[in-house]
């Protein structure tokens, strides 16, 4: 269980980033984290990952997070964590090194469906190619939580809904995803869990089952929770229009 208890985050100059977010995930969630640009969706995530300072406790089955249970966490970030001047087939050998649970079969059984070289630096690859070799290291580090922060930019339509189905397919029940993402309508299908962030505050947390048995979309749900005006760009159409 990962949990997190009254997580605040300020920025010197800023409004604050996180206010008291408290947070379960339990094993074999796939949870999408959505939230407007600057909600706190990444800084959330590198709360956890103890990358900044923060108040309040993240805890790993009632540990906190050190060198001796860190590997239980991995994380995709479209900022990018790989090494440019290596290859894939050197970041295995050096994942094989750093983490004793590296899943070999999952990496490569990866890097053949997306098609993407093994000996090539990762430099040469496009922006596209990057991000999935990004996410296929953090598949198959061998962690219980892997984090994905905006995992699927530079990525066309087919190979992100490709992908959405062979996550579903190589998961297994003790692995958990956060999924941090703007594609809502995309992963809905694929989640089982949705939680809301604005102005660094969760205001939405829902399972998809539950909103199923309801009868409502999860698109509704968010709108709901983010108090969404239906009205707001006739308003501004209406007020840029306007002859004074």
């Amino acid at each position: 269980m990962l949990e997190l208890k009254s997580i605040s985050k300020s920025y010197i100059g800023k409004m604050d980033a996180l206010v008291g977010v408290d947070l379960t995930l339990a094993p074999g969630e796939i949870v999408g984290l959505f939230g407007e640009n600057g909600a706190g969706k990444t800084t959330l995530m590198k709360c956890i990952l103890g990358y900044l300072r923060h108040k309040g406790t993240v805890t790993l089955d009632g540990e906190p997070i050190t060198r001796k249970n860190i590997a239980r966490l991995s994380f995709a970030t479209c900022e990018h964590s790989f090494f440019p001047n290596l290859s894939p087939a050197d970041h295995r050998a050096f994942y094989e090194t750093q983490f004793p649970h590296f899943r070999a079969k999952r990496f490569e059984g990866l890097m053949d469906f997306f098609n993407l070289p093994m000996e090539k630096p990762v430099r040469t690859f496009s922006t596209g190619q990057q991000n999935q070799l990004e996410v296929i290291l953090a598949l198959s580090q061998g962690a219980d939580y892997i984090l994905m922060d905006e995992p699927f930019a530079g990525n066309d339509v087919f190979n992100r809904e490709d992908f959405y189905k062979v996550l579903l397919g190589i998961l297994e029940p003790t692995e958990t995803v956060l999924l941090s993402t703007h594609l809502l309508e995309e992963v809905s299908q694929f989640i089982s869990r949705a939680v809301l962030l604005r102005g660094g505050k969760i205001v939405g947390d829902v399972t998809t089952l539950s909103l199923e048995e309801e009868g409502v979309a999860l698109m509704d749900y968010v709108r709901s929770a983010y108090h969404y005006e239906a009205d707001r760009v006739s308003k501004a159409l209406s007020d840029l229009t306007d002859e004074t």
